[in-house]
């Protein structure tokens, strides 16, 4: 009998213990005849493992207060509490999105999606001998898989000119499903990493947003079919620049 199929939000439901019981056998079922599907739940593990050791301390920490007041008077007590969750679920440093700017002017919350790419960047941007699954050396490689993992033709921007090459990449759990980080490191080690996933809202805003928390710094933004963040620890006008050159290179 086939089992029916898959989707990414089952796949972190089993992981997290949510399903049916019946749906839970059927995907355990899958699972045992399919190594390819028992590594990409191992790899979806190892991921969440690593949020929690980096981020689980944001437990003890005090809520930020404009998390708990930001238009307090329209938003109801439940929802607010809501928020703060959400907020420590998605790794606690992500929540300084709330200051999302465009133009150098306030702009809204950011989209979740950004807020994963940060959390990713916190993540695998300190890793010496891991940072990525597939290396620089095998570019086409990753390429080849990673389009197809996200059913988009995706390009890596050349980054040499400014400085940063290219490292590798892996594929990322998203939340209806999966997205792709790009690695760089300079001659430094200073490293960036570009976030994409499939735009599946369909959203033609392609302005650049900007977000900021001490020195960590994103750029992203929607351009066609997918959205896009740029992550580092470097100033905001050499970030700007780096944005700048990869959308440019995606739109020759």
């Amino acid at each position: 009998m086939s089992v029916k199929k898959i989707s990414e939000g089952e796949l972190h439901a089993y992981i997290d213990g949510e399903l049916p019981p019946e749906r839970h056998a059927d995907i355990e079922a899958h699972i045992a005849s399919s190594p390819e599907l028992a590594e990409r739940l191992n790899a979806y593990r190892r991921h969440e493992d690593a949020l929690r050791a980096r981020f689980d301390p944001v437990v003890t920490e005090t809520v930020p207060d404009r998390l708990l007041h930001r238009r307090a008077g329209s938003i109801p007590r439940a929802l607010r509490y809501a928020a703060v969750v959400g907020w420590l679920t998605l790794g606690g440093a992500a929540g300084w999105f709330l200051h999302g700017t465009k133009s150098g002017e306030q702009g809204p919350d950011a989209p979740s999606w950004a807020r994963r790419a940060a959390v990713a960047h916190a993540v695998y941007s300190p890793e010496v001998r891991h940072p990525v699954e597939v290396g620089a050396d095998q570019e086409a490689h990753l390429v080849a898989w990673l389009s197809k993992r996200l059913g988009a033709d995706l390009r890596i921007p050349q980054l040499n000119a400014l400085g940063y090459s290219l490292v590798g990449g892996r594929l990322l759990p998203g939340e209806q499903a999966p997205a792709a980080q790009f690695m760089y490191q300079d001659a430094r080690g200073q490293r960036l990493t570009l976030y994409v996933r499939t735009n599946r809202e369909q959203n033609r805003e392609t302005a650049f947003r900007f977000a900021q928390d001490g020195s960590v710094r994103v750029f992203y933004w929607i351009d066609r079919g997918l959205g896009l963040a740029l992550s580092g620890e470097i100033g905001r006008d050499d970030l700007l620049r780096i944005a700048t050159a990869v959308y440019q290179q995606l739109n020759p």
